[in-house]
This record gives structure tokens, sequence and C-alpha cells, in this order.
């Protein structure tokens, strides 16, 4: 069952310990003008999935954090999100991967999950049996069997 979160409140997402983002929900919308940022349309056609993926997420966290904890400058003193700020962060390999994953992906299971379905419990895929069957082992260079010689 999908369950609707009807008050769109931003959470708080830990990415690493210690360090923490306060997120906007993940809606159609904001994937959507994710998907025309200026930064994503940059991307060169033969880039890599990698590339595209990275310009994506930047571009996604600089629409979704309003806030953090935990990220600070050079000297040590905390700073405050902006567009440098997050793409800095995002450079950082675990962060990227924490935001991946505690972020971005919940979104794509749900994607994921409305295009795929479950066998039927009646009807055509009901109690459904594999009908094909292994391939025999192949003789070696497709030699006829020797036959046992009585001596």
């Amino acid at each position: 069952m999908l369950t609707l979160d009807l008050t769109n409140a931003p959470r708080w997402h830990d990415l690493a310990p210690g360090v923490r983002v306060q997120l906007h929900p993940l809606t159609t919308a904001l994937m959507v003008a994710t998907r025309s940022d200026p930064a994503v349309e940059a991307v060169p056609e033969e880039a890599s999935d990698e590339e595209r993926a990275v310009a994506f997420a930047k571009a996604l966290a600089r629409r979704a954090v309003l806030a953090w904890d935990g990220i600070g400058n050079a000297d040590g003193n905390p700073i405050e999100p902006s567009p440098e700020a997050i793409d800095a962060l995002l450079d950082v390999w675990p962060i990227f991967e924490a935001f991946q994953l505690t972020y971005v992906s919940k979104g794509l299971l749900l994607e994921q999950e409305k295009n795929a379905s479950a066998l039927s419990p009646n009807g055509p895929s009901a109690g459904a049996s594999d009908t094909a069957k292994p391939a025999l082992p192949m003789r070696a260079a497709n030699k006829p069997a020797r036959t046992a010689r009585r001596g």
C-alpha cells in the first residue's frame, strides 16, 4: 500500500555521522524542475551515466536542501547552504552515496514499484510453470558416442 504524506513537510536526513541535511520532500514538481535545470541540460550528449548522475544529484540538492548541521568551512566554522557549498558537499563520495540512497533512491524505488506487477492470484499467470527444458550437454567436438567393444 502506498502511504501518502499529505503534509509535505521537510525532513532531516543523516548523511554521515554528525552530518545531516533538511530536505524538501521529493515531489514530482521538484523532479521535473531538476530535469530542466540548466546544469543538467548542459551535460554533453557523450557524457557517461556517472557524469549525468552527479549533475542531476547536485541540481536536485541545490533545490531540495533547506538547512544542514555538521558542515563547515576549511577553518571549521559552520556555514549555511549555498549552491557552491552544496556542490562541494556532494563532491564528497560518501555524502553523495548517502544522498542517493536516503533521498533520491526512495523516489526511484517508488517509480520502479509502479512499473512492476506481481503475478495474478488467478488468471493467466496463476500457477504458471516453466516449460523450457535445460539443454543437453554437447558431446566433445560433436563426435559420435563410443560404444563398448567386446574383446
